[in-house]
């Protein structure tokens, strides 16, 4: 099975890898991932909508936006950059390279 692959400007070869997964559990809300997103692939909405395993045994720096988490909006948008990954301090995002459509 073929997966999607692009050029870099330099002309290598380069598989991009689509968000598929959001770890809301371990989400702090922080919005980083969003900010840095190019793409409409997220968006932040009341964690008290979800039910989520509340039992955090997380004990950092990071302090966590009241009442919010982060959400899938639109993972049909996401063009594989891997950007979201790289500045989520939870690694709550999960990645994979997709097949080519038929």
């Amino acid at each position: 099975m073929s997966t999607i692959t692009g050029l870099t400007r330099g002309g290598s070869q380069w598989t991009p890898a689509f968000v598929t997964a959001l770890n809301q559990n371990n989400c702090i809300g922080c919005g980083r991932c969003f900010k840095v997103c190019p793409r409409d692939v997220f968006e932040l909405i009341d964690r008290d909508d979800l039910d989520l395993d509340d039992d955090d045994d997380f004990d950092d720096e990071f302090d966590e936006a009241p009442g919010m988490v982060m959400n899938l909006k639109n993972v049909m948008d996401c063009i594989g950059c891997e950007s979201c990954s790289r500045v989520c301090p939870k690694g709550c995002l999960s990645h994979e390279p997709q097949p080519l459509a038929a």
